[in-house]
């Protein structure tokens, strides 16, 4: 129960603060000018929340991470299915948090995840699986063998922020199916109907970076 409640926490953190720049601080009604602003706050929020329960759980916060760490033999089964319960339990409180705080029904949603304009779902799909694919192939590296080190943490966020800075404009970049259901469950129905999007291509795009760990490449001896 410990690793799961700090699963909920560390993606409570993470999703307040990212989807939080975008509600309450503004930034959403300044892209594309501010898409950098954005990225460095779901970036900066994961530094903190690996810092803050990763020698608890791992800090994954993502159930595209847990798929990744699972499947590249890094993580019993049993946990698998707690820990993805928990984070999107965090995501959802967070969203919960931001509604408190500029009300429930908020024109617009909550930052939900959604394609840009000029490009389709299968494009937004495409676009999240390469991303999520990135992502967690370099978490996967930089926590395996001699790799892992005390900067694991601020590689793994500069890492989101950068995906942000490139993806934005295409598919919202997601990249977590936690931080896309939190927000799409009191953003309408548009928001929902996009939702597959965000919770197929992280899985995937997770699940094939976990595959690719799994033969050792990222190992040093």
């Amino acid at each position: 129960m410990k690793k799961y409640t700090a699963e909920i926490l560390g993606t409570f953190l993470l999703v307040f603060i990212g989807t939080g720049s975008v509600v309450l601080g503004g930034l959403g009604g300044a892209l594309p000018l501010a898409q950098g602003f954005i990225g460095l706050a779901f970036g900066i929020g994961l530094i903190a929340a690996a810092y803050a329960i990763g020698p608890i759980s791992g800090a994954h916060l993502n159930p595209a991470v847990t798929i990744g760490v699972f499947l590249a033999g890094r993580m019993p089964a049993g946990d698998v299915v707690g820990y993805i319960i928990a984070q999107i339990i965090g995501a959802i409180l967070a969203t919960v948090a931001i509604a408190l705080i500029v009300g429930f029904g908020l024109p617009g949603g909550y930052a939900a995840s959604g394609w840009g304009a000029g490009y389709t779902s299968t494009q937004a799909l495409i676009a999240e699986i390469i991303a999520t694919f990135v992502f967690v192939t370099v978490i996967l590296g930089v926590t395996a063998g001699k790799h892992t080190n005390m900067l694991a943490g601020l590689v793994i966020g500069l890492t989101l922020a950068a995906i942000h800075f490139a993806f934005i404009p295409v598919s919202g970049s997601s990249v977590n199916p936690a931080r896309s259901i939190g927000p799409a469950l009191f953003s309408g129905a548009e928001a929902l109907s996009a939702l597959w999007v965000y919770i197929v291509g992280p899985v995937i795009g997770g699940a094939l970076a976990g595959i690719v760990a799994k033969t050792r490449v990222f190992e040093l001896d």
